[in-house]
């Protein structure tokens, strides 16, 4: 055994660590440790704290060393907050951009409202939960602090389903909404549909009480289930994406809002179903933009059927292969843009073009907004604001919302 330093944090959350082999990366450790361990393939599986950090606190989940859900519940919430921060600015210097953080928002425990379980049979049940970390066993979850309570007392049913529509070889996923209607759930990877499956089903949702049970796009409930959103009633397809908590949410749209003022004509762009087009619609006129048609369309079924929003546009559009260009998007006063982890350069050049004033861009991956954020100011534009928004608490996940400002 070696003794290692643990220098900082790596953007993932685990350690890098210092010692006679070199570096290595190190879990559930953090900066100013000492622990000891062996390096294999550039990891220290099992590292043994020699001398710990005042930030270290005892993790609340029982499941924690072995559940890959969670990685930094080991560190202090005043320290995981900064080190988040670091993180996005981090990003951006490496990239050029100089930025600091006005406020940071963090979603309470046990408020997520959107989960992605895995599932699989076993000989006697099946087990539902997390991935372990850094493999593909399934970590059974009895408790979990990040989850919304819904969603954990379901778990009972939702193994139920698991053990009658897995195949002994197949692994499910299975994404859970926790609405006002109740609980969602879309499962893909099951066994393929017949009757007797059907029933079974059937009978799991009603005696569950599910808004809605969907198999691998197969409808098995007739509910649709809704979230309320800036005075509309949202009914979103199946596995919709969705804001993680209703808090993170909130905060998402202040920002945004702030962001975005006065602005008469606004694009959103990646719109998905509606997070900040229906709330902008309350006072300026939207053009939502997404690839995919089911978003869109339970979109426009909302504003439809809202009193009192200004009008909302939808068009479905790949902004990867076909961004909205430089004079399209010279129209309007402001630009939303919610890209997915992989950013958006394609249309981060167009609107770096473009003589759009102002920008509200709401980045999940640091690293591919610094790159866009790179492009961005390389055409003329400022940072303004930069809001942390972390509802995915005790991951290495964070999300940004940053005010950008042609000069």
């Amino acid at each position: 055994m070696s003794l290692w330093q643990i220098e900082r944090l790596g953007r993932r959350g685990d350690g890098i660590a210092t010692g006679p082999d070199g570096k290595a990366l190190a879990s559930l450790t953090l900066p100013g440790e000492q622990v000891e361990g062996m390096a294999v393939d550039g990891r220290i599986a099992s590292p043994r704290i020699v001398t710990p950090s005042p930030d270290r606190v005892r993790a609340t989940c029982p499941h924690y060393r072995s559940c890959g859900g969670c990685s930094l519940m080991h560190g202090s919430d005043q320290f995981v907050h900064a080190w988040k921060q670091r993180v996005v600015t981090t990003a951006l210097g490496a990239q050029g951009v100089q930025a600091s953080v006005t406020g940071t928002h963090v979603s309470p425990p046990m408020s997520r409202r959107r989960a992605v379980l895995s599932g699989r049979r076993t000989k006697k049940s099946a087990q539902v939960g997390f991935h372990a970390k850094a493999s593909d066993m399934i970590v059974d979850v009895q408790e979990c602090q990040v989850i919304e309570p819904r969603i954990l007392q379901t778990l009972p049913l939702l193994r139920r389903i698991v053990s009658a529509g897995a195949s002994r070889s197949a692994e499910l996923s299975l994404t859970v909404i926790a609405g006002p209607s109740g609980l969602d759930v879309a499962v893909t990877g099951g066994k393929a549909m017949d009757s007797s499956l059907f029933q079974t089903l059937a009978a799991l949702a009603e005696a569950g009480d599910l808004a809605r049970l969907d198999w691998d796009g197969q409808p098995i409930t007739r509910r649709t289930p809704y979230l309320d959103m800036a005075g509309a009633q949202l009914a979103y397809p199946p596995a919709a994406f969705l804001q993680a908590t209703p808090d993170g949410e909130d905060a998402l749209q202040r920002a945004v809002g702030a962001i975005v003022g006065e602005a008469e004509d606004v694009v959103d762009l990646f719109s998905g179903c509606g997070t900040f087009t229906l709330p902008l619609a309350a006072h300026a006129g939207v053009h939502a933009v997404e690839g995919l048609a089911p978003p869109l369309a339970a979109l426009d079924n909302a504003w439809r059927n809202a009193p009192g929003l200004r009008r909302v546009t939808t068009e479905i559009r790949d902004l990867a292969r076909n961004p909205l260009l430089a004079d399209e998007l010279d129209r309007f006063d402001a630009i939303v843009i919610d890209p997915p982890r992989s950013g958006a350069e394609a249309q981060s050049r167009q609107i770096a073009a473009s003589q759009v004033g102002r920008v509200a861009f709401v980045a999940c991956d640091p690293v591919t907004f610094a790159r866009d954020a790179r492009i961005l100011t390389q055409g003329g534009y400022r940072i303004g604001r930069l809001w942390v928004v972390d509802q995915f608490r005790w991951s290495p996940h964070v999300e940004t919302v940053t005010e950008f400002v042609k000069t």
